[in-house]
């Protein structure tokens, strides 16, 4: 994948649609392509794009099926399942209809497999409270990749906090 560090230009993201294109906008003129991506389906790929007004930039093509929302909501985990599993404060980086993505500072013994318990208040109205069940699909480092247990229940208040 290509980086700014590469070219030093700023990568912009694409989501891609469901019927594997994505929309590109170019940031000079804001001239707007829906372009076929399927090619590049089940990888991850930056793109060196070029436009009509001759101006180049760098393009991630995102193909998650579900809007990924940013974040910066502390909460707390709890690793259940396993003896002496632990716990702590954690932050919520992003969240989606299918999962979440949040950050711990210091040690933790969390594994890929392991199941946990979250806990936050998403920044909506209401701060409305959030506990939901977790499979741990991704460990690197301090950052933590979660698939909710129970998707189809994901909530009214939760959804309507994801709409973009």
């Amino acid at each position: 994948m290509l980086g700014t560090q590469e070219y030093g230009m700023k990568v912009q993201k694409s989501f891609v649609k469901t019927n594997d294109t994505a929309s590109i906008q170019c940031p000079k003129c804001a001239l707007v392509k829906n372009i076929s991506v399927a090619k590049f389906k089940n990888t991850r790929h930056t793109l060196k794009t070029r436009c009509s007004c001759n101006n180049t930039f760098l393009v991630a093509l995102d193909f998650r099926r579900h809007y990924r929302k940013p974040t910066k909501i502390i909460g707390v985990y709890t690793i259940i399942g396993t003896p002496g599993g632990g716990g702590g404060q954690m932050q919520v980086d992003n969240i989606s209809r299918c999962g979440v993505g949040f950050s711990v500072s210091g040690q933790h013994r969390m594994i890929i497999g392991q199941k946990a318990l979250l806990n936050f208040r998403i920044t909506d109205r209401k701060q409305t409270e959030l506990t939901r069940k977790v499979i741990i699909r991704r460990v690197n480092s301090n950052k933590i990749g979660c698939e909710f247990v129970n998707q189809s229940q994901i909530g009214k208040d939760l959804g309507f906090f994801l709409q973009p």
